[in-house]
């Protein structure tokens, strides 16, 4: 079978299993007090131009959000998201489950748009009865978004200056974070630190065996936010091993070389799927892929072909989801566009 489901489907790169083998027997003082967390956090820091950026690793994507947003957030505030965002349809919850609504905005392509949030947040402001509702109290994007899509740089300006105007923060998903740096024409990882209050770096869907490096910007850490990651269970005993991931990927640009392979692949497949006529949902210029397949199509397709299914277009056509990840072969693009 051809995986294309996912871009977390493969372990780690080579390079990190390498790393924890040469650290395998070495002790490490517990809870990302070592060396190694040391030192990965200051290659963040340089990364992100940002000397005072407060970090701290997590293990997974809905762990960090649920974390993140449940900290940061005042118990009768709720985070806004897109419709599509991942808060609001795939995380089972998780945000109502700590206590804070998901306050959903239209999604455009997987996108906020400024305008509307600004409306959203000035009659919120206006409404004589915003005592008995759930206040917004951050904005939530993902970058790249569900969709695979990117936010240009004026968007994420313009929703940035908003989150400044209403003084909320701004927290950005980095789930596929290397994905889209390496899509982007316009912004940089520096760029991402400095707009946002809060964002982390993907590290489960882009070459680590899994974590996530949550960066605070503005010296905005939530008081002992260790405690409360120990209050939600998402403390690494052996925290070590989320340093050495990151370590290496910020090691020689490492991070941004895999993700560039996973882009440069899927771009391929997208001018493959053009050439053979199939229709695209949307344009994506990201490791995720969206085509529109008959449904007939689809099912001979599943037999030997692991992908997503992602939502109908109408009786007789699906969307699927195609996404390549820093470990796809170039040989397994042209497989796939072999049976299509």
């Amino acid at each position: 079978m051809l995986a294309f489901a996912s871009d977390y489907m493969e372990g780690a790169h080579p390079l990190i299993l390498e790393r924890m083998m040469k650290m395998n027997l070495q002790p490490q003082t517990g809870y990302g007090s070592d060396e190694i967390c040391a030192a990965a956090k200051e290659k963040i820091r340089r990364a992100c131009g940002v000397d005072d950026a407060e970090i701290f690793f997590l293990c997974g994507g809905t762990q960090t959000n649920q974390i993140v947003i449940s900290t940061m957030l005042r118990p009768y505030e709720g985070v806004i998201a897109a419709a599509t965002g991942h808060v609001n349809v795939h995380e089972a919850g998780a945000i109502e489950y700590s206590g804070h609504k998901v306050l959903p905005l239209p999604a455009h392509q997987g996108k906020i748009d400024p305008e509307e949030l600004r409306s959203f947040l000035k009659a919120f402001r206006e409404n004589p009865d915003r005592e008995h509702m759930v206040f917004p109290g951050m904005v939530y994007i993902s970058y790249p978004t569900e969709y695979g899509t990117l936010y240009s740089a004026q968007e994420l300006n313009a929703v940035s200056g908003i989150c400044r105007e209403y003084g909320i923060p701004l927290f950005i998903d980095g789930a596929r974070l290397g994905y889209g740096l390496a899509a982007s024409k316009e912004l940089t990882m520096r760029d991402i630190a400095a707009l946002s209050d809060v964002f982390y770096i993907g590290g489960t869907k882009v070459g680590a065996l899994f974590g996530e490096a949550v960066v605070f910007t503005k010296k905005n850490m939530p008081p002992h936010f260790m405690t409360q990651v120990k209050q939600h269970g998402g403390l690494l005993a052996k925290g070590w091993l989320l340093g050495l991931q990151f370590d290496t990927l910020l090691t020689d640009d490492l991070y941004l070389q895999i993700s560039r392979h996973a882009v440069d692949l899927a771009m391929k497949l997208r001018e493959g799927l053009r050439r053979k006529g199939y229709q695209l949902l949307l344009e994506s210029p990201t490791n995720q892929q969206f085509v529109v397949l008959q449904n007939h199509q689809m099912r001979a397709l599943a037999e030997k072909v692991i992908f997503s299914e992602w939502e109908p277009v109408d009786e007789n056509r699906t969307a699927i989801r195609l996404a390549t990840s820093w470990a796809t072969r170039e040989e397994d693009v042209d497989a796939l566009l072999d049976l299509l």
